[in-house]
């Protein structure tokens, strides 16, 4: 169980001029230390583990403004917003209250392996990326279909533990939240109406070569991150994002007004006429071929300095760019480079 609830967003980090350390120490709720705990950035390779007196040291760039994250099985998992390098932090960790699951006896009109292929397909993702990415612990998903609401959940006591081989990198996910919303009582992808994941990662490289990079890059190229880029630094192009209306090319200043306000973007979104149900539906064309469409249901979003959608449930997308989902995903602290 964890004790805290915070959405995933993924992005690129810009270069860093210079590093510091940020120290803490991690204890339990009689202030005994504990050793071997994560400690690490949520969404990025940077990472550490505390001695036997419960101390850790951890690159501290001002850079990353993301939540630090502190786990160890049995604990519930902790995330810290406000810290800085002139700290000293001393994190306090509550067991885990283990409850015993619930026995429902009952008929499944799903398998557990339709529900787990619908899960895989949503969260992971059916690019080559995403089929080629394997959870090593599969069994620690529990799976509930409300045959009322239409809703599939997942979820899981334990961290996933994914393994990315043509990315190069193991992730470690504790899966906050999962959802997929279906119009008929089916897990067919044909009667999804939509699907929601949420959760804290962290990256661990296992493989690195000129042919991961080149993998790396694709992932990044044509992704929801490298939209929300474009979209918040104005940059359109042929070779990157144009948005289309009607079939005819528009400019992207008719549709969305960007201002920078509390550390993060603030992208305001112009109604459309006859709009029903959603402020404004686009297309995308990403470098001349790929064919997407994105769907905003209001009319305020909020976008973070590395490209993360903060406002994730007012957002839709469809298309080839809707493919890309935790299989794709890369580490803020992942740079990309256009050659």
């Amino acid at each position: 169980m964890k004790s805290t609830v915070l959405l995933l967003f993924f992005g690129l980090l810009n270069s860093i001029a210079f590093s510091q350390n940020l120290k803490g120490r991690v204890v339990d709720d009689l202030n005994l230390p504990i050793p071997g705990a994560s400690v690490y950035y949520d969404g990025t390779t940077i990472a550490t583990s505390t001695d036997e007196n419960g101390a850790f040291t951890i690159r501290y760039d001002s850079a990353i403004k993301r939540p630090l994250v502190v786990s160890y099985i049995g604990y519930q998992t902790v995330f810290i917003e406000d810290y800085a390098p002139s700290q000293q932090l001393l994190i306090a960790m509550e067991a885990s209250v283990t409850k015993l699951k619930e026995v429902v006896v009952k008929k499944q009109r799903f398998s557990r392996k339709e529900m787990m292929r619908l899960f895989k397909d949503r969260f992971l993702g059916s690019t080559r990326f995403g089929l080629k990415s394997i959870i090593k612990n599969e069994a620690d998903i529990d799976f509930d279909y409300d045959e009322k609401s239409l809703i599939l959940k997942a979820s899981s006591d334990k961290p996933l533990l994914i393994i990315n081989p043509l990315l190069g990198y193991q992730v470690t996910y504790e899966l906050v939240d999962f959802e997929a919303t279906f119009t008929h009582l089916s897990l067919s992808v044909e009667t999804l109406q939509s699907s929601y994941y949420a959760g804290l990662s962290q990256f661990e490289d296992i493989v690195s070569n000129p042919k991961i990079t080149k993998n790396r890059d694709n992932a990044y190229q044509g992704s929801t991150v490298n939209f929300f880029r474009n979209l918040i630094n104005g940059t359109w192009s042929k070779s990157e994002f144009q948005i289309f209306s009607k079939g005819f090319l528009v400019n992207p200043s008719d549709f969305f007004e960007v201002s920078f306000e509390n550390d993060k973007y603030k992208v305001s979104i112009k109604k459309q006429e006859k709009a029903v149900g959603y402020i404004a539906s686009v297309g995308l064309l990403y470098n001349g071929k790929e064919q997407s469409q994105v769907k905003f249901l209001s009319d305020t979003i909020y976008i973070d300095q590395f490209g993360n959608n903060l406002s994730i449930r007012d957002v839709y997308f469809s298309g080839p760019i809707s493919l890309k989902r935790v299989g794709d995903m890369l580490p803020l602290n992942y740079t990309f480079t256009k050659n």
